[in-house]
């Protein structure tokens, strides 16, 4: 069962479970196999599930005005909790629940990178939803069914929020972006393919020792300066205007972004898959950007 299945992350993974050969029920507000609200059809089609996999939630690729701020947790908190209490209901309840969370959920780390043991939680709106999440999340536990908070880096993939970064190299202002508390684009960016997303669950639900919150997060990350120069070489810029904190401010309300994706410095390690045996296909960024953009990503 998959939540969320009209993101992009949902029409992904929809795809790739079906085409491995597995029966896929769908949840959403509309178009869907189950529609938020319709308790009875929920747990229906959640009795004996083999997996539940919430994708649910508002895009925080936008501005973040009240109105955007208040969807942002409605759409995360209310959603997860309707799933929490029916799996509470139904007889059979998955053997796995992997909900979304995510990697934001730390500090601003330039000095060291933050494991899935030792990373250190951050403060602010962001951090706020995350950590509320995932408190939902685990507020309803049950036995015999293992529940796995993906704290997922920034994903990249058709749809995602590698679209505003690559519209800022394109406009000609793909240079270091300075401000906030690291300066010189020394800032770290965390990333991960959305095909290694889909192969860590997999993995994860063939790997029973792995529950709680795990770090879904290429083991490459790089810095803001090392990020939008490649950027600007998959999309053939010759030149990219580095931008300061109010530059960066205007550039991102006309792409209709927030500069928390380029300030915060996000710097996660995958210490628990890479510690089970995980094996990323895209571990290096310009690799992974080319085949979004030239691959099969764009198109399907």
């Amino acid at each position: 069962m998959i939540a969320g299945a009209s993101g992009f992350m949902g029409r992904y993974f929809a795809r790739r479970f079906a085409e491995d050969g597995d029966m896929v029920v769908t949840v959403g507000r509309s178009g869907a196999d189950v529609v938020w609200g319709d308790t009875a059809a929920l747990e229906r089609a959640l009795d004996g599930a083999d997996l539940l996999l919430n994708l649910t939630g508002r895009s925080v690729n936008c501005r973040y005005t009240e109105k955007n701020k208040a969807a942002i947790f409605s759409s995360r908190l209310l959603t997860t909790g309707e799933l929490g209490r029916a799996v509470e209901a139904v007889a059979a309840p998955p053997a796995l629940w992997l909900n979304a969370s995510t990697a934001t959920i730390y500090r601003h780390a330039d000095d060291r990178p933050m494991t899935d043991d030792a990373g250190q939680i951050g403060s602010g709106f962001s951090v706020n939803v995350a950590t509320s999440w995932e408190r939902e999340f685990f507020a309803h536990a049950r036995p015999g069914a293992r529940q796995v908070a993906l704290r997922m880096a920034i994903v990249l993939g058709d749809g995602s929020a590698l679209t505003p970064l690559l519209n800022l190299a394109r406009f000609g202002l793909g240079g270091t972006q300075h401000g906030g508390k690291t300066r010189g684009g020394r800032q770290m960016f965390s990333w991960v393919h959305i095909d290694d997303v889909y192969r860590a669950v997999r993995f994860i639900r063939d790997n029973a020792s792995i529950d709680g919150p795990v770090n879904i997060s290429s083991p490459n990350p790089v810095p803001n300066r090392e990020l939008m120069a490649t950027l600007r070489r998959v999309v053939g810029a010759r030149f990219g205007v580095p931008l300061n904190r109010l530059a960066l401010e205007i550039g991102s309300f006309a792409i209709r972004s927030e500069t928390e994706l380029l300030l915060k410095s996000r710097w996660v390690l995958p210490s628990r898959l890479l510690e089970a045996g995980f094996e990323f296909r895209f571990p290096q960024l310009e690799p992974a950007v080319r085949d979004i953009t030239d691959g099969p990503t764009l198109s399907d």
